[in-house]
């Protein structure tokens, strides 16, 4: 949605307001090879990479690390070694970024506790089990393999140092493919506290004895067992199929030819113990000198075990990832998903838009200012709303049978939308039952200025790239598929592979400042053909790219108007179009120079290009005709749209736009009823004589 700032001029901005103001997405790094295996629904398995700032002396450490990845791609899955580098979230690492964390002597050991301080000071670390389950859960991979989990230390009834791994496989859905429990650590109480965490323990193999990390039997048994890698993947798909949000330890028996000899490890743990606690060391330092000494007084058959339980862990992993891969690929083939109310239409739509639904709540203050903690005097209204549901809404409105994609809840609110929404082809809408459907609420002054926004948008997360998937005919022969921001990354990185395969044009309204960067967070944004950023969406997508952008926007037209042009050359290297809206300025369009004009429609192919910018100005609008200002910018997209699949020029294609949101910013609906073709027809429609929009170049 667009939000208006200044009531006296027509101000196009869209967003959902929200009080978080940072971007998680922004945070992590999703590797090109890891985000491309998500979206084609392949095995990934998630590594850890202490193991290679802490656990191994390099260069034991990097041939360990890119053996285990070896591994991996060995049994058919994609490995996504996991690390902190500068402050980023990694997930999936270059031979570089590997080397880079193999050799530093610097690098810090990053749990969940640490993960705030390490990137707000742009560090880098080695992830331990929990901030990499926390890494994993975040880029969608169900499956993490590592050495040996932490757990409860000795003499912890005492201390109380309890490992943050067991809290973490509490309240993160993951399975984690381990060699049980370091031997070092008290695993009778360790399996205790798992249980009281609810964590789901079963050991790989033919046996129900708990593997101690370098001994394939601890003394203590686990409550469950899975034979194979399909009984371990039916068991990791229950678990998440049941919502349960806590995670599934597997413990793997390093194999019995390269166990160290249990008596001398044994000895050598309590003598490197008493060492410790000889010398004062004591919390997290614990652990790597335990096992540096241990290694040590074994001469160095505790480290051979270490890798050899390592590797096979690796690929016990891989096959369990692959196993688990395949169910969910046959489940969704043998049954219809279980979201869908109805199947969808076979006729053909000429555009696809996927986004969200909301039910929006305006409420309109009397007065110049409202005062917080008191009753106000005004008006509520609800209305339909959601970015796509608003496109999918204007595009109907105008001529054209667009498919919505979407998900709501099973409630009374998914019931009011969709009954509002028949002349939209819905058919594509999953009702999803214990889900709330979108809400927003926003509150203006009696002047038209925004005031508190509260969204709960959570349901949008469920339009996910597996039940996108179900649509790849519509989507592969639409004319245009407009993307809503507020959908999940690994889904607007499935529909932009497909947009590469089959040549479709693809629109990505951002939707707000925090979503904007992502299809910048891999290579999916070169397939994007069109995007409706405004001036700090665009500064966020090229600062996504590494490009370097102005830290404060001048308030100046022309100051405003240069770096707009500037920010948007390094998109149209592969964009067709960019529309940057500028508020009270109006709107930029930036393109393919056409005979004094910019060419919009589609290009049949890539080929070099003369890049120009086009500005047009603003509509006015008193502030007294303001009633809505939720719809403004998705009208302006919508109508573009139209404009575009019905070969218009760029002017008449603009101007539609800009009538298309003045008609719905003097409505109570965040798209106007009374949207038709003719409405915004610039032949039609009796108003100021068109300004002639500036004409720029681009360097």
């Amino acid at each position: 949605m667009r939000i208006l700032k200044r009531a006296s001029t027509l101000i196009l901005r869209k967003g959902t307001y929200q009080s978080t103001w940072w971007k998680k997405d922004s945070l992590f790094r999703v590797h090109p090879s890891v985000s491309q295996a998500l979206v084609e629904n392949k095995p990934v398995v998630a590594l850890e990479s202490t193991i290679i700032t802490h656990g191994m002396p390099y260069p034991h450490n990097l041939s360990t690390a890119k053996e285990v990845e070896g591994i991996v791609r060995a049994e058919g899955a994609i490995p996504a070694t996991v690390g902190v580098i500068e402050g980023k979230v990694h997930v999936g690492l270059s031979s570089e970024e590997l080397d880079h964390l193999a050799r530093s002597k610097s690098s810090l050991k990053v749990s969940r506790r640490d993960l705030p301080y390490v990137i707000s000071k742009a560090l880098t670390g080695g992830t331990t089990v929990s901030a990499t389950m926390i890494a994993a859960h975040q880029a969608g991979i169900p499956v993490f393999v590592t050495g040996g989990i932490g757990g409860v230390h000795r003499d912890g009834e005492n201390s109380l140092d309890i490992s943050a791994d067991l809290t973490e496989l509490g309240r993160t859905p993951i399975a984690v493919v381990s060699a049980g429990v370091k031997s070092i650590l008290d695993i009778g109480r360790t399996l205790e506290f798992l249980e009281t965490q609810g964590v789901c323990v079963a050991t790989y193999g033919s046996s129900k004895h708990f593997p101690a990390f370098f001994s394939p039997e601890s003394g203590f048994t686990s409550p469950y067992q899975v034979d194979n890698p399909d009984e371990a993947a039916t068991l990791i798909a229950s678990t998440l199929s049941l919502g349960l949000q806590s995670g599934v330890l597997l413990a793997v028996p390093i194999p019995e030819e390269h166990a160290a000899a249990g008596q001398q490890v044994e000895d050598a743990i309590q003598a490197a113990l008493t060492e410790a606690s000889a010398k004062g060391i004591t919390g997290r330092d614990v652990t790597p000198f335990i096992l540096q000494r241990v290694n040590e007084l074994t001469k160095g058959k505790s480290l051979q075990a270490n890798i050899a339980l390592i590797h096979n862990n690796a690929r016990v992993g891989s096959q369990i990832a692959c196993a688990l891969s395949k169910q969910m690929s046959e489940t969704k083939l043998r049954s219809k998903t279980q979201h869908q109310k109805k199947p969808v239409s076979d006729s053909k739509s000429d555009i696809v838009v996927i986004g969200g639904i909301n039910v929006d709540f305006i409420a309109k203050g009397k007065t110049k200012t409202l005062q917080f903690g008191q009753t106000n005097p005004g008006s509520v209204c609800q209305s339909f709303g959601g970015v796509g549901r608003n496109i999918a809404d204007s595009l109907s409105r105008l001529g054209h049978k667009p498919l919505l994609i979407s998900a709501t809840g099973a409630d009374s609110h998914s019931d009011a939308v969709l009954n509002y929404c028949k002349h939209i082809n819905t058919s594509a809408v999953a009702r999803i039952e214990e889900q709330s459907t979108a809400t927003y609420c926003v509150v203006i002054t009696g002047s038209g200025e925004l005031s508190l926004g509260l969204g709960d948008m959570d349901i949008h997360q469920q339009i996910t790239q597996h039940y996108v998937s179900q649509f790849e005919k519509q989507l592969s022969s639409a004319s245009l598929v407009c993307l809503d921001g507020n959908i999940p990354v690994s889904t607007i990185d499935y529909v932009c592979s497909l947009a590469k395969k089959h040549n479709i044009n693809v629109w990505y309204e951002p939707t707000d400042l925090d979503k904007a960067c992502k299809p910048f967070l891999s290579d999916a944004w070169k397939s994007l053909s069109y995007s409706s950023p405004n001036l700090a969406e665009l500064c966020t997508m090229n600062k996504t790219l590494g490009v370097p952008t102005p830290e404060v926007l001048q308030s100046s037209l022309e100051e405003r108007l240069r770096v707009a042009v500037t920010l948007s050359r390094p998109l149209l290297e592969h964009l067709h179009c960019l529309v940057v809206t500028l508020g009270a300025d109006g709107v930029l369009v930036c393109g393919e120079h056409d005979a004094g004009s910019i060419n919009m429609q589609p290009r049949k192919q890539k080929r070099r290009r003369r890049l120009c910018a086009l500005h047009y100005p603003a509509l006015p609008l008193a502030a007294e005709e303001i009633m809505n200002v939720s719809g403004a910018g998705d009208s302006l997209a919508g109508a573009m749209m139209a404009g575009i699949l019905q070969g218009r020029d760029t002017d008449s294609c603009v101007q539609m736009g800009l009538l298309a949101a003045r008609l719905s910013l003097a409505s109570p609906h965040p798209i106007a009823p009374t949207l038709t073709i003719e409405s915004v027809d610039p032949t039609k429609v009796q108003t100021q004589n068109w300004p002639k929009p500036s004409f720029m170049w681009i360097e």
